[in-house]
């Protein structure tokens, strides 16, 4: 960055030297294009507000800072095949009456050992094209997307094309998984660290790649929280962003959740929320 863009961009409170004083700096200079706004929020545990890990919720912070107004719809344990649902239920409450939708969906898929599959199918096709000639038809190959419910990929195209559907005219954004510590709840629900594939033989960030793919073959922006928001329960000094060192380092604490909105706060000011 040239130093007259750093300059420019201190004066205007996007830069600030005391990242504690962030959200006051940006909110006396610049109106946050989601200030006010009304936001839908689809997910699992991290996202659940029943889950006790935390007692407010990345959620909950974007909300109290932006004068947000709120519709919740996480569920513990729920994977992308869950999107659907969450969807028709937020259209049968709310209608149009939201302008924009975050889903923070993933981590489930891998511990659960959901095959990563393809987007598409292909298949031999005809079609009519004319080009410098009158049009006439022709053998190509044609892509189809794959709504196989049982791979990530196929959950992912039937969940947003749903969202698309239900919500044509509302921004849509994409949240990847954040790393994974491990969670032993109990001897029934013991989940290994990040560090070991899954029963299908896939790591996690196959999963999370997979999420930004989507956001390229629906046209829907992603916002990376797997490396943005820092989170890294790998490491012991980071357990303290997390529910407890020992036994829960898969859902953010407090401390967690605020880095998550903090990042969230800032990648959201370069998007618009409604159109």
């Amino acid at each position: 960055m040239r130093l007259s863009s750093f300059i420019l961009l201190m004066l205007l409170g996007l830069i600030c030297p005391n990242s504690s004083s962030a959200q006051q700096r940006i909110s006396s200079s610049v109106t946050h294009p989601w200030q006010g706004k009304r936001i839908a929020y689809f997910g699992d545990s991290i996202t659940d507000p029943r889950n006790k890990a935390s007692k407010k919720k990345y959620w909950g912070f974007l909300g109290e800072w932006l004068d947000l107004t709120t519709y919740v719809y996480g569920v513990s344990g729920r994977q992308w095949n869950d999107i659907p649902r969450q969807a028709n239920l937020l259209k049968t409450e709310h209608g149009d009456e939201v302008d924009a939708i975050l889903v923070f969906m993933g981590t489930n898929d891998y511990n659960n050992a959901v095959p990563i599959g393809q987007w598409y199918t292909e298949k031999m096709s005809n079609v009519e094209y004319g080009h410098g000639y009158v049009k006439r038809k022709e053998a190509r190959m044609q892509r189809i997307l794959c709504k196989d419910a049982s791979t990530y990929c196929g959950r992912i195209n039937i969940a947003l094309d749903t969202l698309k559907q239900l919500f044509p005219t509302k921004q849509i954004v994409l949240l990847t998984p954040i790393h994974r510590g491990g969670f032993y709840a109990n001897e029934k629900n013991w989940q290994c660290t990040e560090d070991y594939q899954n029963r299908c033989g896939e790591y996690l960030e196959n999963y999370v790649e997979a999420v930004k793919e989507a956001g390229n073959l629906w046209a829907v922006p992603v916002i990376d929280l797997h490396s943005l928001c820092g989170l890294y329960p790998m490491l012991d000094v980071h357990a303290q962003y997390f529910n407890n060192g020992s036994t829960d380092r898969l859902h953010p604490n407090d401390a967690g959740h605020e880095r998550i909105a903090k990042t969230l706060y800032y990648q959201l000011l370069s998007l618009p929320c409604h159109f």
